[in-house]
């Protein structure tokens, strides 16, 4: 398909552009005709290797080809006892380095899980569950909470939907959706973390539902696309294979120049013509390193050994050395130096700021002052209305599995169900005391959630939402000697305080409540989002992992190099890594946007003085990575998503 700027196009558009009818979808007919003209949705893969290729592959090392040379040699020669040692060597040595290859492969097969197997989709105006790969563009698919994208979709009706593209786009807080086309702008491309209006084979709904339409599938997906990147990239030679084909060179010429000095010294000495060649032949022989190869190999199988001991797969045996060479390494933020896990780190409250401990989803932490003093949160009558609201006023469920503890829905609500959890507010408990009697659902319009309970015989109502907004309709707040009225003055030392908190790369929510006689009907924003009472905010970011600060000061100390490379924003980005050591004062953070508007010779220049890319896009991490290796670094890249 042409390239088609999607997100451009208001939803009537894209329709008409597929020759769909958002209705009813496709008829079984079309769909069909439309899967022979696409081909299946699916991401191809390069061909698999054969034994035998992985062979053959073996023995087109230089050191290789000279002891197959010399075990030739030495049979003609009648030392049939050389020629069988070094051919067992040589077969011996390739056979292990197929077993440890092909044993990589076959592991790294058994972790491809990518797609979901089922979407639901109309066909001729009736709901059909299909197979993934037999979906076309044009079909139109229903999306719920907790489902995997199948395809690249163009929103077409969205209820309070978010998804969470940390796996593609680095976005460690799920995107909220919506079905309003971007703005022409400038003609610049929007990058694909910024098109609100898209959902991305590979991403996954945390919350709400919706509607959209298929646009591309397979690998013409933003997925695809990365795969097809993977597949282009040459694969090159590692230190070790450089160095031991500039030995093998080295043995070559040597040998030749002996057979050459042995048998013109001969020569001129009257010898046998014959006899001499002989001799010479016999040195050049000895010369060679037959157990260099063998014993390069088994130390390398060594090394294998101890990485999958560590859960480490290795695709091919000479990477192993590769890693010991690294001079930078680029690594992505979520999920890989941070825990993917958001997490409360802080709340603020009658003027104060209180810290909560602990990391990710695991219900372990304490409440601290301002002083670092441990608090009983629950007796804090504002934190205790903060932490309940937190869990009333969400649709996350914290669930303890065999590998731990995981969250079920939106991971900013799974912070605030954490947080309470940690205070021994239970959910379950408090859902089952104080039910839910009514709901205005979070939409990307307004920015706020508000839910209904009745608590101690009296009527009340939880707002959250954005800070900014929320603030603006409260008319006071809830401090330790009762609920006062909001002066101008406070609410701008409310924002001040989100300010604050925000530009440290923290995620921000307020809370606020308001008690009612009656719980309304039919409540709508309008009349129920207002005159609400300010209780507090809750600070909250995805952590680093407490084991990669020491990993970075030691890679430090061995003279590695470590950058952030990451789809999230700059100041989550530069936060992190200031946090971990990676982003010093002095050193530079440049955004995706930014980088594209270099050309190669300033991104050369770039990369000496930065340490931290953000909102970068899986091509612009090529770029970054082949601008470092034009200053003969040896770059190692990581990450836990596709991107």
């Amino acid at each position: 398909m042409q390239e088609q700027e999607w997100y451009r196009l208001d939803v009537a558009e894209a329709g008409e552009k597929l020759n769909t009818d958002l209705g009813r979808g496709l008829d079984t007919a079309e769909a069909e005709k439309r899967l022979e003209e696409y081909g299946p949705n699916a991401l191809k893969e390069s061909p698999g290797r054969s034994i035998l290729s992985m062979f053959i592959d073996q023995l087109k090392e230089v050191l290789v080809i000279i002891l197959i040379i010399a075990a030739v040699i030495s049979g003609a020669l009648g030392e049939w006892i050389d020629s069988l040692v070094i051919t067992i060597i040589v077969v011996l040595n390739a056979c292990l380095g197929v077993y440890q290859e092909h044993k990589a492969e076959e592991a790294l097969k058994a972790l491809k899980k990518m797609t979901t197997p089922i979407a639901k989709v109309f066909r001729g105006g009736e709901v059909y569950q299909v197979a993934v790969e037999t979906l076309v563009p044009g079909d139109v698919v229903l999306l719920e909470a907790g489902d995997s994208l199948p395809a690249d979709i163009r929103l077409v009706e969205t209820v309070s939907l978010r998804t969470n593209e940390a796996a593609l786009t680095g976005e460690s807080v799920p995107v909220e959706k919506s079905v309003r086309a971007l703005e022409q702008g400038d003609g610049e491309q929007v990058g694909v973390g910024d098109q609100h209006n898209m959902a991305f084979m590979g991403t996954t709904i945390t919350s709400g539902r919706g509607k959209g339409l298929v646009i591309t599938t397979g690998m013409e997906t933003e997925l695809g696309k990365i795969a097809q990147l993977l597949q282009e990239t040459p694969q090159e030679t590692t230190p070790l294979q450089k160095r031991l084909a500039e030995l093998g060179k080295i043995l070559g010429i040597a040998a030749f120049a002996i057979v050459a000095i042995v048998f013109v010294a001969g020569w001129l000495r009257g010898m046998d013509v014959l006899e001499i060649f002989m001799i010479s032949i016999s040195l050049a022989v000895a010369a060679v390193p037959e157990g260099l190869t063998a014993v390069v190999t088994i130390v390398l199988a060594m090394g294998v050994t101890r990485m999958s001991e560590r859960n480490a797969v290795v695709r091919r045996l000479p990477a192993v050395e590769t890693l010991g060479t690294v001079t930078v390494i680029c690594s992505d933020k979520t999920g890989t130096l941070t825990k993917n896990e958001m997490t409360v780190t802080s709340i603020y409250t009658d003027g104060q700021l209180f810290g909560v401990s602990g990391i990710g989803y695991d219900p372990e932490g304490v409440f601290l002052d301002a002083s670092g003093e441990k608090i009983v949160p629950l007796a804090n009558r504002n934190i205790m209305w903060m932490l309940m609201g937190g869990v009333l006023d969400s649709d996350a469920w914290l669930v303890e599995r065999e590998d731990g503890w995981a969250i079920i829905g939106d991971p900013t609500e799974g912070a605030l169900v954490v947080a309470a959890a940690k205070a021994g507010l239970r959910q379950a408990d408090l859902e089952q005391e104080y039910p839910r009697l009514a709901e205005i659902p979070f939409d990307s319009g307004r920015k706020m959630m508000t839910t209904f309970y009745e608590i101690d015989d009296k009527r009340y109502s939880y707002t959250k939402g954005a800070p900014d907004l929320l603030v603006a309709r409260c008319t006071k707040i809830a401090k330790g000697s009762g609920v006062e009225s909001l002066t101008e003055e406070e609410r701008q030392q409310l924002l001040d305080i989100n300010t604050g908190l925000a530009s440290k790369g923290e995620r921000v929510l307020a809370l606020a409540i308001r008690e009612w006689p009656e719980v309304p009907e039919n409540p709508q924003p309008a009349d129920t989002e207002t005159d609400l009472v300010f209780v507090g905010y809750c600070s909250m970011i995805d952590p680093a992992r407490p084991e990669v600060k020491d990993a970075v000061d030691i890679s430090k100390g061995a003279g590695i190099r470590t950058m952030m490379i990451t789809g999230d924003h700059p100041a989550t980005a530069v936060a992190i890594a200031s946090d971990l050591g990676i982003w010093q004062e002095g050193d530079s953070a440049i955004t995706g946007q930014e980088l594209q508007n270099m050309d190669e010779q300033e991104l050369r220049e770039a990369v000496t003085h930065t340490t931290v890319f953000a909102r970068v896009s899986p091509e612009d991490k090529l770029d970054i990575v082949k601008a470092l290796k034009s200053h003969n670094h040896v770059v190692s890249m990581t990450g836990d998503g596709v991107n």
